[in-house]
């Protein structure tokens, strides 16, 4: 039986798990794939530093370089964008099929990867770096090869969903959802690749790339995290059947790709709408197969392994019969489309004064600028003045179908009014 030479790099929560179903599992994955995957080494930063999976100590090198001229396939699980980069690079250029789960590193200089691998003729693979154990990226890439894929939803960041969850099902503010998303380990102490967007804008970047078969950064992902949603928002999203998820969203549209993150209203009853926690999942809807959902565990040791393995195991069976990697023909070159291409329905919140002829103004705002409202509540709130002070109304719009830069248009009008005290949200409504 072939022999194939594996490297790991990086021995973190990630990469122990990996180590571990290397070692314990060897016989089941040879006979999965034809091959034995020998660990021939696994390269960290302190070989002596304590880990959760023991394994043998000559394994451990601090010579990643030296790791990787030598293996057939390299696992990189470092994280980061630079010695990965290098890494990664050196073990295409010495033919290595590479596996890695840096959704940061592909997000920022996928591009280059993609082109170096095609070049080489060796495989790239990244299942893990978009949903953790969720198999999405062979089933976008192989599975629905034959059919065309129109757009792409994804719940790809538990922090923000647990936080969002946490604010819909007790109402506490943001703050209290973050501290206690920081409490339980579902956020770092610095939350802020998660709650800005970032990872799921990197993550987004990926799945546009795949789906659309072409290539996009990170810089290609308009993004805006959930840091200004407020439990007034979901309060009143709940009250008009909506929830409100984080959405990693890649479409095409006539001219080209929107790829984009932010926070989105979506009817409760939609897949999407009953993620619960620190969960993630990719809604995909394809031409012919229909509407499909992608459900599992985004994160973790042992969920990540798994995906990473996946790979690995695809990756020496493609190894075991000679078959090819990427190849440039299957990329098409598409246009990133601007925000304000983008055509939704919107949902804005607002504070006002509470007197004749507000709702009139308003209305005729809209109107004037093209965009048709669907629905409108108004909740009046009086001053803490006991004899009587004067009255503000909380007002919650939800309209049909506009562009982005006819609803941006009607927003500036409305906040030109004496009558509004301030917008105080601008969501997307999706999934209807």
């Amino acid at each position: 039986m072939k022999t194939l030479k594996v490297a790991l790099l990086g021995a973190g929560n990630v990469g122990s798990q990996v180590a571990r179903i290397l070692l314990e599992d060897a016989d089941a994955l040879a006979a999965r794939t034809g091959a034995r995957l020998e660990l021939v080494g696994i390269a960290v930063r302190n070989v002596d530093a304590p880990r959760d999976v023991q394994a043998p100590r000559e394994l451990y090198t601090t010579d990643a370089s030296a790791l990787v001229r030598g293996a057939d396939i390299v696992i990189e699980l470092m994280g980061g964008i630079e010695p990965a980069r290098t890494l990664i690079l050196e073990a295409i250029e010495h033919g290595a099929t590479v596996v890695t789960g840096n959704k940061a590193l592909l997000a920022v200089d996928g591009p280059t990867l993609y082109e170096k691998a095609d070049a080489a003729g060796v495989q790239l693979s990244y299942e893990a770096a978009v949903a953790g154990a969720i198999p999405i990226l062979r089933p976008i890439t192989d599975s629905l090869a034959g059919d065309k894929i129109t757009r792409v939803m994804g719940i790809v960041n538990g922090t923000t969903n647990f936080i969002l969850d946490a604010m819909d099902s007790t109402g506490a503010e943001f703050a209290d959802a973050l501290a206690e998303a920081t409490r339980l380990g579902y956020a770092e102490a610095d939350p802020t690749a998660d709650i800005e967007g970032h990872d799921a804008a990197a993550k987004g970047a990926i799945l546009a790339s795949l789906a659309f078969h072409t290539r996009f950064a990170l810089e290609d992902v308009n993004c805006q995290g959930i840091t200004s949603v407020t439990a007034g928002d979901i309060a009143a999203a709940k009250d008009a059947g909506y929830v409100i998820k984080l959405l990693a969203i890649a479409e095409k549209l006539d001219g080209g790709v929107s790829v984009r993150v932010h926070p989105t209203l979506i009817p409760r009853e939609h897949p999407l709408g009953a993620v619960r926690g620190a969960f993630n999942a990719v809604f995909v809807e394809a031409e012919s197969a229909g509407e499909l959902m992608f459900y599992g565990r985004g994160a973790g040791g042992s969920p990540t392994a798994s995906a990473v393995m996946g790979d690995v195991v695809s990756a020496a069976r493609r190894l075991v019969l000679g078959g090819p990697g990427r190849t440039d023909s299957t990329i098409e070159v598409l246009p990133v489309l601007p925000i304000d291409a983008v055509t939704t329905r919107y949902y804005i919140g607002m504070d006002a004064a509470d007197q004749p002829g507000v709702l009139s103004k308003i209305a005729a705002l809209f109107a004037e600028n093209g965009v048709s409202i669907e629905t409108m509540r108004q909740t009046v709130h009086r001053d803490e003045n006991e004899n009587g002070g004067p009255a503000t109304a909380e007002l919650r719009i939800v309209t049909h179908r506009a562009s982005e830069a006819a609803l941006a248009a009607t927003v500036e009008a409305i906040k030109g009014l004496d009558i509004i005290n301030s917008v105080t949200s601008v969501l997307r409504v999706e999934g209807v």
